[in-house]
């Protein structure tokens, strides 16, 4: 009977350890549910919009307050402290800006950027425009 409780009691500690481990935090995925790889020189195509001095002040995602005279900007999976090249593709003008923030949550939008930046773009008066992003460095 002994060796069967034994029997019993490592069996029993053996499928605990194995349950414990499926519930080990899993990485972070290296790839957004969009495909964009955060890799330096990855290329993501898609809409910008902008915001502007309504936030001013506000905290952003990453915990610092907006300010919309920086060349700042929100993406949904970009590693805060990322900088990336945006070039709006009706202008071909190109302006640099770090990632503090989380959003756009608008359905197209990749990337959300300060009004100093859309200013850079010339797209204060559109609001929106399609750009093409390049991950120039990960933090």
């Amino acid at each position: 009977m002994r060796m069967r409780v034994s029997y019993v009691l490592i069996v029993l500690i053996a499928v605990i350890g194995v349950a414990l481990t499926g519930c080990a935090a899993t990485p972070k995925r290296e790839y957004s549910r969009d495909g964009f790889v955060p890799v330096s020189g990855a290329v993501q195509r898609g809409v910008a919009s902008w915001y502007g001095n309504k936030f001013r002040g506000k905290k952003t995602a990453s915990g610092e307050p907006f300010n919309p005279d920086a060349a700042t900007a929100a993406h949904r999976t970009l590693v805060f402290g990322a900088v990336v090249e945006v070039r709006n593709l009706k202008n071909n003008r190109t302006v640099l800006v770090e990632i503090n923030d989380r959003g756009p949550f608008a359905g197209g939008r990749i990337i959300d950027l300060s009004e100093s930046a859309a200013r850079e773009l010339g797209m204060l008066a559109a609001g929106v425009v399609p750009v093409e992003i390049r991950l120039m460095r990960r933090r």
